[in-house]
């Protein structure tokens, strides 16, 4: 015989020995009866509505005006307050006018004047040429001199590079026009994206739970404006300890109490679970849907639930109170007899084997 099997042959006569020794103080006895059980996890949370937010502003400001109430319904886009700022109007302003001044319709003048230049640069030249041309002729028939030959050669050649130039510096004020009012609309476009960050718009199509401000109160980046959420969708944004997290699945049932429905219960599945611990508070959170939602439900609604691991039904079960350990009971004459218990919750225990029906049982000693 080995020692781990000596140990044991001593280990559970002195266990009973102990429990004996510790006796009961009132003699409470029980008979294993059959019946359900269900094992569960509670948790408890609030009601969220779906897409629930706090909008911010990137703006700093007063606010300058509100344009929603609480309990409106909204559509994404839609102006929720505006924050006021002078610089961002005057910068607004400034950018639509140097739009409209690099508009390329009002800088049609200085267009027409360069092809004017043009217009009159080619017939000077045409000009030039033909009598460059008659010169060469009266040239090739002995008429006239070289120098009124080169002259006019010289001419043609000036006014053929001055018609030259001014079509350069049509192609290249038409360039810097085009140029200069993309540059003015993009800057424009740029002044209206920042101005229109002062004003605040929804995300979602939804409804307004809050305004957390009112006019003329001073925001930031940081300030929490309002609270929006789905109109008539919500879901359990549950809190459940890191001991139990490991036990809850996607998919599971819960049983939901609400301080707001009392004295009655509603079913739920849990749709996520968050993987990410919060480190303060040792704690997960999960989402579950209602089976059949309530009516009505509002955001922020507290509630608690069970969230079922198992059901077991017509099974052999005695009262926690009366196990030692998870694995040992005390018969009525005080004999420790070892148990396999299944599944249990915080009152009772399933006994998968070690005793039945017949054995009446002793609730052990503090």
């Amino acid at each position: 015989m080995d020692y781990l099997k000596i140990r044991k042959l001593f280990l559970l006569p002195l266990l009973g020995l102990m429990v004996v020794s510790c006796g009961t103080e009132d003699g409470e006895t029980t008979f294993p009866q059959r019946a359900d059980i269900t094992e569960s996890v509670y948790a408890s949370g609030r009601i969220k509505a779906v897409d629930q937010y706090q909008s911010y502003t990137s703006a700093t400001g007063p606010i300058q005006a509100i344009f929603v109430e609480e309990g409106d319904t909204v559509s994404v886009g839609q102006p929720l307050l505006a924050v006021f700022s002078e610089r961002e109007k005057l910068s607004r302003e400034n950018a639509e006018i140097a739009s409209a001044y690099a508009d390329l319709q009002a800088n049609q003048s200085r267009l027409r004047d360069l092809e004017l230049n043009i217009n009159f640069a080619r017939s000077k030249m045409q000009n030039d040429s033909s009598l460059y041309a008659k010169q060469q002729n009266l040239w090739e028939q002995n008429i006239g001199s070289k120098i009124e030959l080169e002259q006019k050669e010289l001419a043609y050649k000036n006014s053929k590079t001055t018609y030259e130039t001014a079509l350069l510096k049509y192609e290249d004020l038409k360039k810097e026009i085009e140029f200069n009012e993309k540059s003015a609309r993009k800057n424009l476009a740029i002044s209206r994206v920042l101005e229109s960050e002062y004003v605040l718009k929804s995300k979602i199509d939804g409804r307004v739970y809050a305004i957390l401000k009112e006019k003329g109160e001073m925001v930031t980046p940081q300030t929490p404006l309002a609270v929006l959420g789905s109109a008539d969708e919500f879901l359990l944004e549950l809190v459940v300890d890191e001991y139990d997290i490991s036990k809850v699945k996607v998919g599971q049932t819960l049983v939901v109490t609400m301080d707001s429905f009392k004295g009655e219960t509603f079913e739920a599945i849990v749709t996520k679970v968050y993987p990410l611990m919060d480190a303060a508070t040792k704690s997960f959170t999960l989402e579950a849907k209602f089976t059949k939602e309530p009516n009505p439900l509002y955001p922020n609604l507290s509630l608690e639930a069970n969230i079922i691991l198992a059901r077991r039904e017509n099974v052999l079960i005695i009262p926690r109170t009366f196990l030692i350990e998870d694995q040992f009971v005390l018969n009525a004459d005080g004999d420790t007899l070892s148990v396999e218990i299944g599944i249990k919750n915080y009152e009772s225990a399933e006994i998968l084997s070690g005793i039945d029906e017949s054995t009446e049982l002793m609730k052990p000693g503090k």
